[in-house]
């Protein structure tokens, strides 16, 4: 079927340091942060801040590489930790206000294309994409 070829343009470095507003592209590259890090990003976007705990189980990993992640984001100034003002053990993670347009344009820039292509499809043909990007994502989720 060839689908990972078909993929790769999406996760290709370049392609997708080439979509990054200079804000968020010149933070995360001056701490050498990498797309594990972005990958938080998204979840902060919407929504109250997360724990460290809610960030891990959303992205499926460890808690100790969530802190990793967070941590790396904080020192490039991305996002900020504050104690949880409800129980002063747990740490609050919300994206740096400053980063919310940049975050907001790169993620609108990512999805361009498939709303695009979403857009050239008839409707039973859209709906099978769905069907099909829709049964992928929960395999993925397991």
């Amino acid at each position: 079927m060839g689908l990972v070829p078909l993929l790769e343009p999406f996760y290709r470095k370049a392609a997708v340091r080439g979509l990054m507003p200079a804000p968020l592209r010149e933070a995360m590259e001056s701490q050498g942060l990498t797309p594990r890090h972005g990958a938080v990003l998204p979840h902060l976007l919407t929504g109250p801040p997360l724990t460290v705990g809610e960030i891990a189980a959303r992205l499926r990993i460890s808690l100790p590489t969530a802190s990793e992640l967070v941590g790396g984001l904080s020192r490039a100034g991305i996002v900020k930790r504050a104690e949880d003002p409800a129980n002063r053990r747990r740490i609050l993670v919300s994206l740096a206000e400053e980063y919310r347009v940049p975050l907001e344009i790169f993620i609108g820039r990512r999805i361009e294309p498939l709303l695009r292509a979403l857009d050239g499809l008839t409707p039973g043909e859209r709906e099978g994409f769905l069907a099909g990007l829709t049964a992928w994502v929960r395999e993925v989720k397991g």
